[in-house]
């Protein structure tokens, strides 16, 4: 049997932790059935080594943006490198953008700054967006809505809340996106919005290096991985594995322009 037709929409292959076996993890991604894989930036430098990865890589894409973490360092100037970079053909969507009030390793008000700033860029680009949301999806739904996000569409990545959220997403006009936590013991909310989020909205990803599949934990995360993931959402909503694989596909390909 063939393997399913997976995309991994949002990766950090850039980062460090893959520096010395990054040909070696694209191979068992492809084996694996994952022929589509998205880099996400977090900042000016690495959101311009995803678009090296990008352009060295066919089926490796890039984003642009800077993360609610790096948010307090990001200035005008890297926010017009971004708008810059926005423009760059293998860069598919402005991100990862958005609030972080977990870990509020920036002031919230730089972080909504950026956000908005970028939410911006992406209307001006007329790309979609990955948009952070941690313990703040109050307020990163009012600036979505206010921002006018409709007007590109984007990504929940990771999404982390519960149906009512969800459902206040979609209403939004975005997609929703299900990593390795689906797969825990605890997820709490995860496998009701598995079940609820309508078929031509959901996709999913790895987050990697972060956030393994259960079986994996306490090890890096990797692309190949996806396919646990995607086969614990197809099981969540009753769907054959690749029924399910080639949908959240065509989702990813459709919102991404590919």
């Amino acid at each position: 049997m063939s393997a399913p037709d997976l995309f991994d929409t949002h990766a950090h292959l850039h980062f460090p932790d893959f520096a010395d076996d990054l040909d070696a993890v694209l191979e068992r991604a492809r084996k694996a059935g994952v022929r589509r894989m998205v880099s996400v930036g977090t900042n000016v430098e690495t959101s311009r080594q995803a678009i090296g990865l990008a352009v060295r890589e066919p089926d490796v894409w890039a984003t642009a943006g800077v993360h609610p973490h790096d948010a307090a360092e990001a200035d005008e100037e890297d926010l017009t490198e971004i708008e810059r970079l926005a423009s760059v053909e293998s860069v598919v969507a402005i991100g990862e953008i958005g609030l972080d009030f977990f870990r509020d390793l920036s002031p919230r008000d730089a972080q909504a700054r950026v956000f908005r700033r970028l939410l911006g860029v992406a209307r001006g680009a007329g790309k979609p967006v990955v948009v952070h949301c941690r313990d703040a999806h109050d307020e990163v739904l009012a600036i979505l809505a206010e921002e006018r996000v409709q007007d590109v569409g984007g990504i929940m990545h990771c999404f982390s809340g519960d149906v009512d959220a969800a459902r206040r997403c979609l209403d939004l006009g975005l997609h929703l996106s299900l990593a390795g936590p689906v797969t825990y013991k605890n997820a709490r909310a995860l496998p009701e919005v598995a079940r609820f989020t309508p078929a031509d909205r959901l996709v999913v990803e790895t987050d990697c290096p972060y956030l393994p599949p259960e079986g994996h934990r306490g090890r890096r995360n990797e692309p190949a991985l996806i396919a646990i993931t995607a086969a614990c959402v197809a099981a969540l909503r009753g769907e054959p594995l690749e029924r399910f694989a080639a949908r959240a596909t065509e989702n990813a390909v459709r919102l991404l322009g590919l």
